[in-house]
């Protein structure tokens, strides 16, 4: 057992204001993040903490990571696209992940009874891995909102530094102003996020 990840139980990942208090959302799901610990443990796998939460890997690859969420807590694989789901307990995390599935938990009872298919789960995603099965991303830019056509008319510094960003940054912009249903909200996120363009960053990055 890795004792950042100790750390992790007890006050949680750090990444807002409730960390290390009882309304962090580790404490929502105390024995059966345990009890999943545990479980992942039980396969073999390396625990590690990777950004901010608990990662398992195998022979250095990541496998799994385990999180704590209001509602629920989950065991999220990387490469789940590739696992059969016999079972139908997978999910995807949003409607534009591509390989990433979770399994969510709502209690340690269905935790127990599910443990030999959470486990058969686990294996095959460790033999994925070993067979080298690569998520193939999505390339292609989704189409860019009108507003954000209407802003580079009016902003070309906004244009070239847009288009100077990594397909992966845009791509992740233009999910985000699309994700707003009303045109003056989707005019927001461009302005809002106009500083952050002209310096190269991406959505939720910090530099």
């Amino acid at each position: 057992m890795n004792p950042l990840v100790d750390q992790y139980l007890n006050i949680g990942c750090g990444r807002c204001s409730l960390v290390g208090t009882p309304k962090c959302k580790v404490h929502f799901w105390p024995q059966e993040l345990n009890v999943l610990r545990g479980l992942i443990l039980d396969c073999g796998l390396t625990e590690d903490l990777k950004w901010d939460v608990p990662c398992y890997t195998f022979g250095g690859k990541n496998i799994l990571i385990l999180s704590a969420l209001k509602n629920y807590c989950s065991i999220n694989f990387f490469k789940g696209s590739f696992l059969g789901d016999e079972y139908k307990l997978l999910s995807k995390p949003g409607e534009n992940t591509q390989g990433g599935r979770v399994m969510k938990f709502t209690s340690v009872q269905q935790i127990i009874e599910l443990e030999p298919t959470i486990k058969a789960y686990i294996f095959e995603a460790i033999e994925v891995e070993k067979a080298g099965l690569k998520i193939e991303i999505k390339k292609e830019l989704d189409p860019l909102p009108e507003e954000l056509v209407d802003a580079f008319k009016n902003d070309k510094i906004l244009e070239a530094a847009f288009y100077n960003l990594t397909p992966g940054r845009q791509r992740g912009y233009v999910l985000f102003f699309n994700q707003a249903k009303q045109a003056k909200t989707r005019i927001a996120r461009i302005q809002k996020s106009r500083s952050d363009i002209l310096i190269g960053k991406g959505m939720g990055e910090y530099k």
